[in-house]
């Protein structure tokens, strides 16, 4: 029985060692994909080309339309190392106004929901319960009009 037993958990010490290494490399194509268009003309969001959509196809994509608060923190997410999974910034309606969403990095942390303005309304998912702060319990339910702002292209 001994002999069996060491062999048995060495391997499954090495399994869950590297079960749980944190650094992931992802091999992805360097040349962005080109822009592509959804079904209501306007122009979906890629890792090269992530800013609000315009509602023609010929205008190109302008990053001024960002508020300056925004553009403030991605800077300084893109100071940082990149997470895994890849931080993302969508713009949703929630109660009649217009949120912005930044995913959570990673694990327990906690993603945030700002105004427009870029003041924290609440933290709606995350954290030890997965439920936020319990401030915006509601907003899964309530957002409405979707669009991806930004995502980390790295």
């Amino acid at each position: 029985m001994r002999r069996f037993f060491i062999p048995v958990t060495i391997t499954l010490l090495a399994l869950s060692l590297g079960a749980c290494q944190q650094d992931v490399v992802v091999n992805t194509p360097t040349t962005p994909p080109s822009e592509t268009f959804v079904s209501d003309n306007t122009v979906a969001p890629t890792s090269a080309n992530t800013v609000d959509g315009v509602p023609t196809r010929d205008m190109r994509l302008d990053s001024t339309a960002r508020p300056a608060w925004l553009e403030s923190r991605i800077q300084s997410i893109l100071a940082t190392r990149k997470r895994n999974p890849i931080i993302r910034i969508t713009r949703y309606r929630y109660d009649g106004e217009s949120v912005y969403y930044e995913s959570a990095p990673c694990c327990d942390q906690q993603s945030t929901l700002y105004d427009l303005q870029g003041h924290v309304l609440c933290h709606p998912e995350g954290g030890i319960t997965g439920k936020g702060d319990g401030r915006c319990g509601s907003f899964d339910k309530r957002k409405t009009n979707e669009q991806l702002v930004w995502q980390d292209p790295r």
